[in-house]
């Protein structure tokens, strides 16, 4: 197991081949998460998009998307047919 030190800023330096590993370069972001005794970092992706991506896909599981739009659109004209 690799070890690095903390400085008298609270920075360390991730061992090369953990970034080799990872694809960490210099510049890329990482987020921090504390688990009880452990600090566990996650690259985060470069752009909001690859950020967001796949957010509430689990809303989609199983699910057609042209059918529900289909389903959807029909509901609306059926209840706006009252109107008529």
């Amino acid at each position: 197991m690799q070890s690095v030190k903390v400085s008298s800023k609270r920075q360390i330096t991730i061992p090369s081949d953990a970034c080799r590993q990872l694809g960490i370069t210099a510049g890329d972001r990482l987020s921090v998460v504390v688990r009880d005794d452990e600090l566990v970092l996650h690259r985060r992706p470069a752009t909001a998009f690859e950020r967001l991506w796949g957010l509430g896909a689990h809303v989609w599981e199983g699910v057609d998307p042209v059918e529900h739009t289909r389903r959807l659109r029909d509901e609306f004209e059926r209840g706006h047919d009252d109107d008529r």
